[in-house]
């Protein structure tokens, strides 16, 4: 295992979890994939909890980033280990985003190298590309990362949810360098369910959210920091598309020296106050 892979299998600041959580995870499944489809009975969608009558109130957990928080809420619910399904009123309420990374947290926990990956699934609406996040494991008897869509483990979106084939994911600066190269349409990106959601800007926000996961720092799907807002108003030009540019190329590399460097960025660093 090369010192970029093995960075991930420790955890960061929002992927860890404390001691009396760790006694949590130890009756979980050995494998990556097993732990991921375990996640499926933690996590709620918000819009599937309101249709439950969850209270409003609840709702509130889907913008808990740590995961060590997001352990604490689910476990006010329901104490029992992690490896025990819960019912669907009591599990925390989260998006795409939450399932990758709770994931990923137990999986750095293990040291297990894993990376929770912001991008777009292209097999949920037809020929579009749909805001999603994932969970990427490495498997060292293949020499490659693997590419889990945690939250659809056991649906038929794609014959192989738990080793998603090239092209059914594509992380934020993949599809950016989609877009550069003229092979996708920008405005069939973006986030289901809204009209305006779609377009260049959206894919450049998910490369920025991207390189930050890389960086061990997964925000949330809707934060923004840096020239994001500016970009998703139209009031970037191309010296802040040449920017991204930089972050897709470098994450396609997937040098960490390289990733930690680029980070660094002033357009491109989180701020602390999205880091809590």
């Amino acid at each position: 295992m090369t010192d970029d892979v093995l960075n991930y299998s420790r955890p960061g600041l929002l992927t860890s979890l404390d001691s009396a959580q760790l006694r949590l995870i130890e009756g979980l499944p050995e494998d990556p994939v097993g732990v991921c489809a375990a996640v499926q009975g933690l996590v709620i969608q918000p819009a599937d909890a309101a249709a439950l009558g969850v209270p409003e109130d609840r709702i509130a957990e889907k913008n808990i980033r740590p995961v060590d928080k997001l352990i604490t809420a689910l476990t006010a619910l329901d104490p029992a280990p992690l490896h025990q399904p819960r019912t669907p009123e009591t599990r925390v309420i989260g998006t795409c985003r939450h399932f990758a990374t709770i994931a990923c947290a137990i999986l750095r926990a293990r040291g297990i190298a894993s990376r929770a990956r912001c991008g777009f699934g292209t097999y949920f609406l037809k020929d579009r590309g749909v805001d999603h996040w994932i969970t990427e494991y490495w498997d060292e008897d293949h020499n490659r990362w693997v590419r889990v869509d945690t939250e659809h483990l056991g649906k038929n979106y794609v014959d192989r949810p738990d080793d998603l084939a090239p092209g059914e994911f594509l992380t934020g600066g993949e599809a950016w360098l989609h877009y550069r190269n003229g092979l996708i349409d920008p405005a069939l990106f973006g986030v289901a369910g809204t009209d305006h959601a779609w377009g260049p800007h959206e894919i450049s926000g998910n490369a920025v959210r991207d390189l930050a996961a890389l960086c061990k720092q997964e925000t949330l799907n809707w934060d923004e920091w840096g020239r994001m807002t500016a970009a998703y108003e139209g009031k970037t030009g191309p010296d802040y598309d040449q920017l991204i540019d930089v972050v897709a190329d470098t994450c396609a590399k997937d040098n960490s020296p390289a990733l930690t460097r680029l980070f660094a960025h002033d357009d491109l660093a989180v701020p602390q106050h999205v880091l809590v």
